[in-house]
């Protein structure tokens, strides 16, 4: 039987986050049907779940696909209008989904949506991953309204109306289930990390509107999953982003900006070093190797992304370099980026 919205839950070895966060979820989503779905947990998440909460619906998936794969295998199970894939470690608030459902309802052209991102840890600033809504350079670094870099600012109501985004935060990312499933859901080989970039990239490729919706609002932990300072973190983002830039952007000036991405990740790899992140040269050369061995395999992908693409100009992405407006203008809010 198709339901109209599925909250979607991926776990792995979550279970002291599952019974801090989920309590939430179940007291403030009426309207919705929550799935927890187990990434091939050793712990004792399933067990926890069956006897805590037996009306939650659970998919238990054989290993740990990662959250892309792991996404893709679960919500072929799914059926419903909308999916609201949701971090373990996000607390959600009271009438959370009625605005994002109105807003998706509403708005046919909408096929990806969040919410406001808070910080679990400092309710009164915007969390990393996300907070009012993403957008990306032209060489394919992310940014957020409240989010440059390492400076997050604090919620002052400055970002307090509904606009277009260029991506919407895989840690509360309300998406189309059909357009989900027509576009072939995450990159499966992303593993984790970037991934809801990319897909928001395909989607506005194809002509569809990505938006960010204030009137809801969660707060997440962040990192709870890999620390930020884990050089596995490092890896998959270093590596998924070159791989998602060179699948998405057109061909007019690929390779020049390919090269230039290579360049600024290799003089933000000498930065960690000099911060005492020693292993960051190595992962961010293994991060480019991967490209190199790989190539074939990522030009296919990028093959049949730009077949079904209607459009590249975006005015959510900057044409200025995020990196040099933050690291030498200093600039340290989103109201000071410079999109052209």
């Amino acid at each position: 039987m198709k339901i109209k919205t599925a909250v979607v839950i991926l776990n792995y070895n979550g279970r002291a986050l599952l019974e801090k966060f989920l309590p939430s979820v179940i007291q403030h989503s009426p309207e919705a049907t929550v799935f927890v779905a187990d990434n091939g947990s050793t712990d004792d998440s399933l067990q926890f779940l069956a006897v805590s909460y037996p009306q939650i619906k659970c998919i238990a998936l054989p290993e740990n696909y990662g959250f892309a794969k792991g996404y893709n295998i679960a919500l072929q199970g799914v059926e419903a209008d909308y999916y609201v894939l949701l971090n373990s470690d996000v607390e959600v608030t009271a009438n959370w989904l009625p605005p994002m459902i109105n807003l998706l309802d509403k708005q046919p052209e909408v096929v990806a949506c969040q919410p406001k991102i808070r910080a679990y840890r400092q309710p009164t600033h915007f969390e990393y991953a996300g907070a009012a809504g993403g957008f990306i350079d032209y060489l394919g670094f992310p940014f957020c309204r409240g989010r440059i870099f390492d400076i997050v600012e604090q919620d002052q109501q400055q970002y307090q109306e509904n606009t277009p985004i260029f991506w919407a935060t895989g840690a509360c990312l309300f998406v189309r289930a059909s357009v989900f499933k027509a576009l072939g859901g995450f990159d499966a080989d992303f593993f984790a990390h970037m991934e809801e970039i990319d897909l928001c990239w395909r989607f506005k490729n194809s002509g569809h509107q990505i938006y960010y919706c204030a009137d809801s609002t969660v707060f997440h932990v962040g990192g709870a999953t890999l620390d930020t300072n884990n050089p596995r973190k490092t890896y998959l983002n270093f590596r998924n982003g070159l791989v998602m830039l060179y699948k998405n952007l057109p061909s007019k000036g690929l390779f020049s900006r390919i090269f230039t991405r290579l360049c600024l990740d290799g003089v933000a790899a000498v930065h960690l070093f000099l911060k005492g992140k020693f292993w960051a040269v190595p992962v961010v050369f293994k991060a480019h190797w991967f490209f190199y061995l790989n190539y074939k395999t990522i030009h296919q992908k990028r093959k049949a992304t730009q077949k079904i693409a209607l459009q590249h100009e975006h005015p959510e992405i900057a044409k200025s370099s995020i990196v040099w407006q933050r690291f030498v203008q200093q600039v340290k809010v989103f109201s000071d980026v410079k999109f052209k």
